[in-house]
């Protein structure tokens, strides 16, 4: 099925959700899936990871009180793992991703099929809201639906429609998703950009539709938000590995800036040490005009005007901008040094119930 074919789906809507350690956000997800309005039959299938708290036993409830609810198990946890094995179970001819961090805005389901058709492609998706329930979440949130935060991808905020390089979650075409053989197992992180190219390479197009929306709950605390990130980096870089130069430049930026904070660190040293003559230290501290500038961007994040803003908030702007991009760029450095191997979001290890900051 190419870019001008545009054969309409049958019927029929699988929604596939992979589940770890969800208790505070799985049965919003899950409601937000069963109230979407559609033409034929739909199912949900969750792939359940091991939680440990008391995840498995919430979704085995909520499967109790509604047969469109199907579960899977997932023992080794990893996402594109469970998305497989839903996909396997599923038995409709469009696959809905949907995550557990996330809830589906109204009509979200419909709108995306009616795209299918239209658009004939094999994947269409919309875009990231972000939202927050704490200062600390909801200053994450803003950073997330800011360029400054995650590099302008174009889900993440645009009102432009046409052809996108990826898909955030996705609503997929299955024959499309048989033919290139699902998502690639072997990758942890990053496995929709991964999916989506090789739809790209096969001849088919990948769609954004910025009528279409979820809402996204990003991680709780400050050690999730930074391990999250961490690996995540680590396996755009094992992506670059990869595939080279298929990775958009935007990705190239934090770990610049981990770099240019090094070279900073080492300057500094030099200069503070007397090692540098007069003339090479003055000429060695345009290290630091990058650096100034990166701040005085982080200032204005946190500065900058908006709704409801709380001055906690606002603090918490300071330290999450860095957090995002020094950790993703430190991992991004890992993995292009040394690939991703094992590595795994810890962040989704573990309850999920803390404390709000």
């Amino acid at each position: 099925m190419g870019e001008n074919d545009s054969t309409t789906p049958a019927a029929g809507v699988s929604f596939v959700m992979p589940v770890l350690n969800e208790i505070d956000y799985l049965e919003h997800a899950v409601a937000s899936v069963l109230s979407q309005e559609i033409d034929g039959p739909s199912e949900l299938i969750l792939a359940l990871g091991p939680s440990t708290d008391g995840t498995t036993e919430l979704a085995e409830r909520l499967a109790a009180a509604d047969d469109r609810i199907r579960l899977v198990d997932n023992p080794a946890a990893h996402i594109p793992v469970g998305l497989n094995a839903a996909i396997r179970a599923s038995s409709s001819p469009v696959i809905v991703r949907v995550d557990a961090h996330s809830e589906l805005s109204p009509g979200y389901a419909r709108r995306a099929i009616e795209t299918l058709e239209r658009t004939g492609a094999a994947n269409v998706g919309g875009l990231m809201r972000a939202d927050g329930r704490s200062p600390f979440q909801s200053a994450v949130a803003r950073a997330y639906n800011s360029p400054v935060g995650l590099g302008g991808g174009a889900y993440h905020g645009t009102d432009r429609e046409g052809e996108a390089e990826s898909a955030y979650l996705g609503v997929m075409r299955r024959d499309v998703l048989d033919e290139v053989g699902l998502f690639d197992e072997s990758i942890r992180r990053g496995e929709d950009w991964e999916l989506n190219l090789r739809i790209r390479q096969a001849g088919h197009t990948v769609w954004l539709d910025p009528q279409l929306s979820v809402t996204y709950w990003p991680r709780e605390s400050w050690w999730r938000l930074a391990r999250q990130f961490r690996a995540t980096g680590a396996w755009r870089g094992e992506l670059v590995r990869r595939y080279g130069r298929s990775n958009g430049i935007r990705f190239f930026a934090p770990p610049a800036l981990v770099l240019n904070v090094a070279v900073a660190v080492i300057v500094a040293v030099l200069q503070l040490s007397g090692a540098l003559p007069t003339t090479a230290a003055l000429i060695a501290s345009i290290v630091y005009l990058p650096l100034a500038l990166y701040v005085l961007l982080v200032l204005a994040m946190a500065l900058r005007p908006g709704g409801g803003r709380t001055p906690r908030e606002r603090l918490w702007t300071l330290a999450v901008l860095p957090t995002m991009h020094l950790s993703w760029g430190s991992g991004f450095l890992t993995g292009v040094l040394r690939g991703a191997r094992d590595t795994v979001d810890a962040s989704r290890l573990g309850s999920q119930n803390t404390p709000l900051p």
